[in-house]
């Protein structure tokens, strides 16, 4: 009997400690825009080793490779969601990707927090897709304040990236803004993969661009930069949050020193947080240099999730969902998250310079 009792109770003890709860991670760890997904990915992963529990359970993270594609987008949505029980979902990470991805956490009631896709049809009519990063309508106000009130441009030529719901929604907003200020826009066309921006940038020269807008990814932002300067041209480039990648200064070199962009975090910026404080610590130890903003976006999203999962009281994929959109006032790493019945976060836009191969925090611009 005894013997029985001591196997039962190894059994249990076993069982105990394989029990964890699931979180898929869908990234682009591959494809385009892997560095995304990389930086992402070292966020989620050093707030996991930072919080590893909730409930008294271990989490797992699932981590699913999109491959930057649409369809894989998909595709990884259903497996982790089908075959890895997962009970929520963080990412995707670029907006075409969320929306693809998101139309299966939608049929599924799974809770998808973006970290970063920041157009406004990701979480537009949608009850289970949230993100923790701002979007596009107010990062377009940020933009075009910069490049018109601060810069003092009157026409600035937009470079738009046919081929991505993100740019071409960020360019839109960009462009409403500009009209309220009283200044000028005019777009010039491209597609992801692109590699020979000569003739955009010697058209946009030719009308008379007192300066660039590019709302689009880092490989193309770092190659129109290069182009424009070896063209001449040498008025203020602005970008977006796809140029806050290290990628960008070892592309673009020289080009693309005196470029600003709005972003979600720079390490530079003022800790408002505890969170904040504890995550440059942690990443400086670890990796030995500064945090960049998709790492701290990552970093954010993790611990969305657990607190959404803590307050939900259990691993029901509905009441996490519901959970997730409840979020408010939550101390994260880029500032206080609240996240709107919309599943829409309410946050500052940071801006960033790069100067002698460096980021270099700038300012802030609140809603």
């Amino acid at each position: 009997m005894r013997k029985l009792f001591v196997i039962l109770l190894v059994v249990i003890l076993s069982v105990s400690a394989l029990a964890s709860i699931k979180v898929g991670a869908i990234l682009p760890m591959t494809g385009g825009v892997a560095a995304f997904g990389q930086m992402i990915w070292q966020g989620v992963e050093l707030a996991n080793e930072l919080f590893p529990e909730v409930l008294g359970e271990k989490i797992e993270i699932v981590l699913l490779d999109n491959n930057s594609d649409k369809v894989q987008a998909v595709n990884t949505a259903r497996r982790a969601i089908e075959q890895e029980k997962v009970v929520a979902i963080i990412g995707q990470v670029i907006s075409s990707n969320t929306i693809a991805g998101g139309t299966v956490a939608e049929e599924n009631g799974v809770a998808m927090v973006s970290p970063s896709s920041t157009n406004p049809l990701v979480t537009q009519d949608k009850k289970y897709v949230s993100r923790v990063c701002f979007s596009d309508p107010f990062q377009g106000v940020a933009a075009a304040l910069l490049a018109f009130n601060n810069m003092g441009a009157e026409n600035v030529a937009v470079f738009v990236d046919v081929e991505q719901d993100y740019a071409v929604g960020f360019a839109n907003y960009f462009k409403e803004t500009a009209l309220v200020l009283g200044g000028s826009v005019f777009y010039e066309y491209y597609k992801s993969g692109d590699q020979d921006f000569t003739a955009q940038v010697s058209d946009a020269i030719s009308k008379g661009a007192g300066a660039f807008f590019i709302p689009g990814y880092y490989q193309e932002i770092a190659l129109i930069a290069i182009q424009a300067r070896q063209l001449g041209f040498y008025e203020p480039i602005i970008a977006g949050d796809g140029a806050a990648v290290p990628e960008t200064i070892e592309i673009g070199g020289d080009a693309v020193n005196g470029l600003y962009f709005t972003t979600h975090y720079d390490a530079g910026s003022p800790a408002l947080t505890e969170n904040a404080k504890l995550f440059v610590e942690a990443y400086t130890a670890k990796y030995g240099e500064a945090p960049g903003t998709f790492t701290a976006l990552g970093f954010d999203t993790y611990l969305v999730v657990r607190d959404a999962i803590e307050r939900a009281g259990s691993t029901d994929r509905e009441a996490i969902a519901v959970a997730v959109r409840q979020t408010k006032d939550f101390p994260a790493v880029t500032g206080i998250i609240t996240i709107d019945e919309n599943g829409d976060a309410i946050k500052s836009v940071a801006i960033v310079r790069i100067e002698d191969g460096k980021f270099v925090y700038d300012t802030t611009i609140n809603p």
